[in-house]
């Protein structure tokens, strides 16, 4: 019998009543547990935080019955029953109704739900008489906020004074928590991103942030050895190769790496087709334009402390951070001796459609996508016809509006270029290297190699001439393939081709 997918479900009783698919992480829990009280996850959305804070949410109601079989059904104590306030901003309805509301509705539906009654009216104050008289009349309470900075992410890019409103209804009232500690068993909470400045968690200076832990690395997602336990039957009818490509390469730590388990399972429960199953689930558009305004396109390789990845400014957004939390760059290796991460995409999901989404940012191409361009470039290059080549690259500059060009000619040519060469290779082999103002690009087909070299407002000949006299082509000689080096040279004030040749260069 197939398996059943919870792709979507984020509540641990539905998946287990429900027969699906469930990756036991309940170990993760009696490790929290056990060691400390006070915690902080970053994980970008889809990830399963919300179904990590919901198995939390019935393992202390001592819901013993849903954990049969699992880690931790024979190392808990189910005689001890302690009492959960859950709050979810990502099902409060803070837009509809207004942050400050839907935190008091919640708190209120608590309340009824054991049988209490509050009397304070601002929030922080009726968080805290609500976690007091919950503890006097159930015991210590667990505290779980799911998705605490929605609230602020929701308008990020949109509205920057309505997020930072936000971030100050929040930060008062999670500021009742660390008094509130003789009350409490333990506070967990979730989010995508960590803010710096007036930080949300100022008063709680003794929360753990477990986001780059390498001992909580899989927390969230799927590794390779629960995928193969778990799926074993999927991996001989598909490629493991493949979906570890596509799906593979997320790692907080460099340690450990984890499938995306929204697409994982995606694929597995729909046409079982290789696309962008998390991207085209909701990528906003403001991190490609804060990409343009802070002039990034090649985020391959880029090196990080770790406090640039901890935390970011609300009034001063930082792209490489805000990549990283939100899940379009991950850690690729750590330098331990200096200190450093080096990030990069997790894999082709991610690469081939966030490079599609910002090529297509900066051409400003409504009638015709770069993606449709790119093959269009790769078709052009298996049968030499350059002069179409020469035209395509035409058609993508010539959709920059003239004010944008004037202003900052030079990177749009360079980011267009690199991006363009980075798109098409997705299709065929292809490598873009920038280096003092300086652009080569390799494509290696069935048939052919190609080497181009760019000049802006120089000269097509003398590009043609260097890629001879440096020897670019050399290593591709004797390969049986055509080398064709390609000089062009771009005006910047027409905004086209103004010289474009190629040759066949031979040893």
């Amino acid at each position: 019998m197939p398996q059943k997918y919870p792709v979507g479900l984020q509540d641990f009783s539905e998946i287990i009543n429900g027969s699906f698919v469930y990756i036991d992480k309940t170990h993760f829990i009696h490790k929290l547990v056990s060691e400390s009280k006070y915690y902080f996850l970053s994980r970008p959305r889809r990830f399963g935080k919300s179904l990590f804070v919901t198995t939390m949410e019935y393992l202390f109601a001592g819901r013993k019955e849903l954990f049969e079989g699992l880690y931790i059904a024979d190392k808990w104590d189910w005689s001890k029953i302690n009492p959960v306030i859950k709050i979810s901003f990502s099902n409060i309805s803070h837009k509809e109704k207004g942050l400050s509301q839907s935190i008091n509705d919640s708190l209120d539906s608590t309340a009824k739900a054991y049988d209490i009654r509050l009397e304070e009216n601002t929030n922080s104050s009726k968080f805290k008489e609500l976690i007091e008289k919950l503890s006097q009349k159930a015991g210590k309470v667990v505290v779980l906020i799911d998705e605490y900075d929605k609230p602020i992410i929701d308008y990020l890019g949109e509205d920057t004074p309505k997020a930072i409103e936000n971030r100050n209804i929040l930060k008062s009232f999670y500021s009742i928590l660390k008094d509130a500690d003789p009350f409490l068993k333990l506070v967990f909470i979730t989010g995508v991103s960590k803010f710096s400045k007036v930080s949300i968690f100022s008063d709680l200076n003794n929360l753990k942030d477990i986001s780059i832990d390498t001992n909580y690395e899989s927390i969230c997602g799927i590794n390779q050895a629960e995928l193969s336990q778990q799926f074993a039957e999927e991996l001989t009818i598909y490629d493991p190769q493949k979906i570890k490509q596509w799906y593979n390469g997320y790692s907080w730590g460099g340690k450990d790496q984890v499938y995306n388990p929204f697409s994982l399972l995606s694929f597995f429960s729909g046409d079982s087709q290789f696309k962008n199953y998390w991207f085209a689930s909701g990528t906003p558009t403001f991190l490609a334009n804060l990409s343009k305004k802070q002039q990034l396109y090649d985020f391959e390789g880029i090196k990080v402390s770790p406090s640039e990845l901890e935390a970011y400014d609300l009034e001063a957004l930082e792209l490489t951070p805000l990549m990283f939390q939100t899940g379009y760059l991950t850690i690729k290796e750590q330098l331990v001796e200096d200190d450093l991460y080096i990030l990069g995409y997790p894999n082709e999901e991610v690469r081939r459609s966030y490079i599609e989404k910002l090529t297509n940012s900066y051409a400003h191409n409504t009638a015709q996508s770069i993606k449709v361009l790119a093959t269009e470039i790769r078709n052009a290059l298996r049968i030499v016809d350059l002069k179409k080549v020469e035209s395509i690259f035409n058609t993508i500059f010539k959709s920059i509006p003239y004010q944008i060009w004037q202003n900052e000619n030079e990177h749009y040519y360079h980011a267009l270029i690199h991006l363009t060469f980075r798109l098409l290779g997705i299709y065929v082999e292809s490598e873009v290297q920038s280096a003092d103002g300086r652009l080569d690009a390799l494509v290696r087909l069935e048939k052919q190699v190609y080497c181009f070299e760019f000049k802006l407002d120089g000269s097509a000949t003398i590009a043609l001439q260097q890629i001879k006299d440096k020897g670019y082509l050399q290593p591709y000689f004797h390969q049986g393939q055509v080398c064709i080096g390609v000089g062009v040279n771009f005006s910047s004030e027409t905004k086209k081709v103004e010289a474009m040749i190629w040759e066949e260069i031979e040893s």
